[in-house]
Parts: C-alpha cells; structure tokens; sequence
C-alpha cells in the first residue's frame, strides 16, 4: 500500500532512537482507567481465534465500560455466536463476581450483542443499515465525554455503514482495526473510510498483532501450547471452551486491540502498550500504522516485537483472569 510506503519514509530518520526505547506502558485500564468499548467481530465465521479473544475480552469486563459487541462479516459468524461465549461467561459469573461486582451480567451482555452487515459492502463501501451499524451510531451520540473505543476483529464493514448514515459520530470514534486477512475480506468499506473519512481516528493494525502468539518469551508455561494446558485447561466453562480451539494453541490475533487498552496510553499509539506502539500514517492526521523499523520487526511481521516484548507480563496477567474461572475470591 502506497501509505506503507510513506510510513517507511517518515519514520526512516527516526531508527535510531525507536530502537532504543524501553519506557513502560501506560496505566491502561488496570491502572484504574475506564473505556468505553465495541467489539465488531467476525467470530464463528473462519477463525477460531476471535472465540479465544472474546473469551479474553469477558475475563477482563470489569475493567471496561462495554457498549455493544457486533457481529459483523466475513463468512458464516453471527450474533448466535457471541451468544455462545455468554453462556459460558454465565456459567463462571458467580465466580467472577466474588473478585469484582463490576463484571457485568450475561442478561445486559446479551442485550448489547447487536447483528451487524452478513455481507462485505458494495462497490459504493456502504450499503443499507444493519443493527450493528445503528448500534454504533447510538452509543456514539450518547452524552458522555469519553471517547468510543471500536476494535474491529473482522471486516470493517459496519463502522463504514455507521460513518456513511451518520457522519457527525466521526470525532467521537476511536477504532483499532486488525487489518491484514480482515481488511482483505472488504476492501470497499475500508476504501470509503480511506476516501471520505480521512480525519477519522483509527489505527491500521496490520502486522502489529501477530506479536501476540509470535516471539518474546515462549518458554516454560509461556508457550502457545503450554500456557493452554497449564493455564487454561480446567478452568471453569470458558477455559475450557478455549482450551481445544486452534489446535489447542494461543493465537489470539484480535487480542492486542483489547490489550492496548489494558496498559498504555490509548489517546497516544505512538506510546509503548501490551497492544503495540505505532507510527503515525503521514497522509492522515488521526491516523497510525505498524511500525517498519527492523528492529520491531519479528520475521516478515513489522511492529510484532511492539506486542511481544510484554508477553511475560499479558500472560501472567491473563493467567491470574482465568484462575477467577476456578477459585473465588476469599
């Protein structure tokens, strides 16, 4: 893409000093923040590994002021879907609650689970309204002073939708899109967003994710097949719909977009984070991709390293969630 190549270009002065930064992440959400949250997602559609991250988002719920979670395209993956994670939230809620009364209930998670576009867009990047599209646009406009985080798991076809019927909700988005396969999947939403909505807030997330289940540590209980079978494997009904997804292996691709809420400073991604740290695109103003610096850069996968430096401290913090499952708080 030609603003890759740009991105390259812009950063290219500063290697140097990108190479060598090692501050902490930002507070986050487990610092004490609190964040408005969509998750658009593909999930039951072609990838088992939005079920791994919705599983990871619910274990993290109390942390988040969770707004509506949007089925949306590609493939076969529909609301029902969401719906099957929720039953087993359901079933470990009693202990979840022991360690926060701010998780919240299965009823109210199903009552925000929202049907979004079953269909890329047209040639135009938008088409007719769906409940997910309106969903967005109506907590967009709600009174509150904080902005609305989307993170985007599959096509970005319903944020396009919403932009396109309402585009005073633009300034009031903050979206991290995982892009790569998804944004393959409907590259005309994506173009309208590219072509009609170029102040809009958003990070193009394109390699950066794969840091979650590629590099850093993966030793001991740290590996993507070990950290199943010591961590998650008999704990309680979500582990144990986790544990035999992809193979029995972490992938978790969509998980970063949550984990950069988690802990870093979400209103700069040029700031380290669990999700990633970013440069910003040149040809946008609110606008940030993976970082091309070589020494981010894990295989072929530009800005993974940003993700995988954390992945002793996401994972042991994941693995204190999934023991909630197990044991309730004394």
């Amino acid at each position: 893409m030609c603003w890759r190549r740009a991105a390259v270009a812009a950063v290219g002065v500063l290697v140097v000093v990108t190479a060598v930064r090692a501050e902490a992440p930002g507070p986050g959400a487990l610092g004490g923040n609190r964040y408005r949250v969509i998750v658009s997602t593909d999930i039951g559609g072609g990838d088992e590994d939005d079920i791994q991250s919705m599983i990871h988002y619910l274990l993290y719920a109390d942390l988040f002021d969770t707004e509506g979670l949007v089925s949306s395209p590609p493939q076969q993956g529909r609301k029902a879907d969401i719906l099957k994670v929720i039953d087993a939230y359901e079933k470990d809620y009693p202990r979840l609650l022991t360690w926060s009364d701010r998780y919240p209930t299965p009823e109210f998670l199903r009552s925000i689970s929202k049907q979004g576009a079953t269909d890329p867009a047209p040639a135009a990047g938008y088409d007719r309204p769906t409940e997910g599209s309106r969903w967005i646009i109506r907590c967009a406009r709600r009174e509150d002073r904080r902005p609305l985080y989307v993170l985007v798991w599959g096509a970005i076809t319903d944020v396009a939708q919403a932009l396109h019927d309402d585009p005073s909700i633009r300034d009031r988005l903050r979206v991290y899109f995982i892009a790569s396969w998804n944004l393959s999947q409907d590259r005309n939403a994506f173009a309208y967003i590219e072509q009609h909505h170029k102040e809009l807030w958003m990070i193009v997330c394109d390699t950066t994710f794969r840091g979650w289940y590629m590099g850093g540590e993966q030793g001991g209980d740290l590996g993507n097949r070990t950290f199943v079978e010591q961590h998650v494997k008999g704990h309680g009904a979500l582990g144990e719909m986790f544990a035999p997804l992809k193979g029995g292996q972490i992938k978790m691709g969509d998980t970063p977009s949550v984990a950069f809420l988690l802990r870093g400073t979400p209103e700069d991604p040029t700031q380290p984070s669990w999700g990633g740290r970013f440069v910003p695109r040149p040809d946008r103003p609110h606008g940030w991709t993976d970082d091309p610096d070589r020494v981010w850069t894990e295989g072929d996968k530009a800005g993974a390293k940003t993700v995988s430096r954390w992945r002793v401290d996401y994972l042991s913090d994941f693995a204190k969630r999934l023991d909630r499952c197990r044991t309730a708080a004394k």
